[in-house]
């Protein structure tokens, strides 16, 4: 019999490196506009996928599966990032951010009761009910600081969109194929809604050492090592025990934010997190799991995702991938 338990060090590895992409996130879109970032980002991402693929020997996508691919990559990662770097280079805390996107889960499973006609249940009610308490709770510091919902909130908003819509376009219509070369077709993709928003905004560097730095962390912490320590994970314990996981990243988000950054999270943003978590579980256990439950990254575990973290469950890809053995 296998053993589905996680491991208690690959756990908080997994959660830890997850979590560190949103204050290097941040720190990157101080340092550089979020164009340049997301450019430079996706693009090594791109090339590093593209050669473990190919060193792998693993199968490209072709044909519809190449186009459904390429869509889950422009929605999932393309809008989800655009969003997440552009709000947190307007002031939104990455705790904020990080936290709006652990809600993935729950916006898809209201996405895919109106796209897919799947049943809402109880339980995803409660869930849908807690998430929006959590994000309205700890974006009250944000409303009193600036006076009003400014465009900095939509953006965040559009990040959980594309996660989500990319998420129920991938449980349609991309259940199959290598979760790595299918990811790798994605980030490059990315790269057009990246590309088109750094020509119609103004680029500059501010710090360029700071720059280098921060995106080679959210290449190397996020897209090697998160991804490689998410794909273990699943072989160990299976999606469902996984899923429960990314219920905890925002809180540890908030925590090396405020050890890196300095950022103390205020009395909102920390009741929003319990809540948050509470949202998590309730619409990740066993008897709510019937609904659409994406993760943040479209198909491979990314490290591309901010600072993609979510406490969603991996998709059937990715969990193809890992009863695989890939």
């Amino acid at each position: 019999m296998v053993d589905m338990r996680l491991s208690p060090t690959l756990a908080a590895s997994t959660a830890f490196f997850f979590a560190l992409g949103y204050p290097i996130g941040a720190s990157a879109v101080h340092a550089a506009t979020p164009g340049l970032v997301l450019v430079a980002r996706f693009g090594l991402s791109a090339v590093i996928l593209a050669v473990i693929a190919i060193v792998r020997g693993l199968s490209w996508p072709r044909g519809r599966q190449l186009g459904h691919a390429a869509v889950v990559g422009f929605l999932s990662q393309g809008l989800q990032f655009v969003g997440c770097y552009e709000a947190m280079s307007q002031g939104v805390s990455p705790v904020l951010v990080a936290l709006v996107i652990a809600m993935n889960p729950v916006v898809t499973a209201v996405a895919a009761s109106l796209v897919l006609g799947e049943r809402l249940t109880v339980r995803r009610a409660v869930s849908v009910f807690l998430a929006v308490v959590a994000v309205a709770t700890a974006f009250a510091g944000r409303v009193v600081e600036v006076g009003h919902l400014d465009l900095a909130v939509v953006w965040v908003v559009v990040a959980v969109l594309g996660l989500a819509l990319g998420g129920v376009y991938q449980q349609r219509h991309l259940t199959t194929g290598d979760p790595i070369a299918i990811n790798a077709v994605g980030v490059t993709v990315a790269l057009i809604p990246a590309g088109i928003f750094a020509l119609v905004t103004e680029q500059h560097v501010a710090d360029p050492r700071q720059a280098v730095i921060s995106i080679a962390g959210l290449v190397i912490a996020n897209s090697v090592i998160a991804a490689s320590l998410y794909l273990a994970a699943i072989k160990q314990a299976g999606a469902s025990a996984v899923s429960l996981l990314f219920g905890v990243i925002p809180s540890i988000a908030a925590l090396l934010t405020w050890g890196i950054l300095g950022e103390r999270p205020d009395v909102g943003v920390v009741i929003g997190l319990a809540v948050g978590a509470l949202a998590c579980f309730i619409g990740n256990s066993r008897s709510a799991r019937g609904a659409v439950t994406p993760s943040p990254e479209p198909v491979a575990p990314r490290m591309d995702s901010p600072e993609v973290v979510t406490c969603s469950g991996p998709a059937q890809v990715r969990t193809t991938a890992a009863t695989r053995g890939d």
